[in-house]
């Protein structure tokens, strides 16, 4: 049986790879928190779903590892419209009332690990 933390990345993931502007504003929190290689900070679903449409990207789930009931890491082949070839990176999401609050790609699952091992451990101690 999925989890809703599985199922909300799930959608995450199904709504970017439509490249579904509407639907991907719907799978997200207001705001989510990005961080990518041009940046990183809080955006609302509109700039999300901009984003989705303006990349292009598609991220194929290769690998889950989970590290908390809110936090998962997944390990993707990333696609761009302008280089097919995919790309291994590894996403930090985590999760709260069925949408994604915080997706944080990163260039590979040891940082993206490690960076959400972090984020639990600052989470248990607020």
């Amino acid at each position: 049986m999925e989890s809703a933390l599985e199922a909300a990345i799930n959608e995450w993931h199904a709504s970017v790879n439509d490249s579904d502007a509407e639907r991907s504003a719907r799978a997200v929190g207001d705001p989510i928190v990005v961080l990518g290689p041009k940046g990183a900070g809080p955006i609302t679903p509109e700039q999300f779903a901009e984003w989705v449409q303006r990349s292009g990207i598609r991220l194929i789930p290769r690998s889950w590892h989970p590290v908390s009931a809110r936090l998962m890491v997944v390990e993707e082949d990333a696609t761009w419209p302008e280089s097919p070839a995919p790309t291994r990176v590894a996403t930090v999401f985590r999760v709260a009332g069925g949408k994604v609050t915080a997706a944080l790609r990163l260039p590979d699952l040891k940082s993206a690990l490690e960076l959400a091992y972090l984020c639990r451990e600052m989470a248990a101690t607020e």
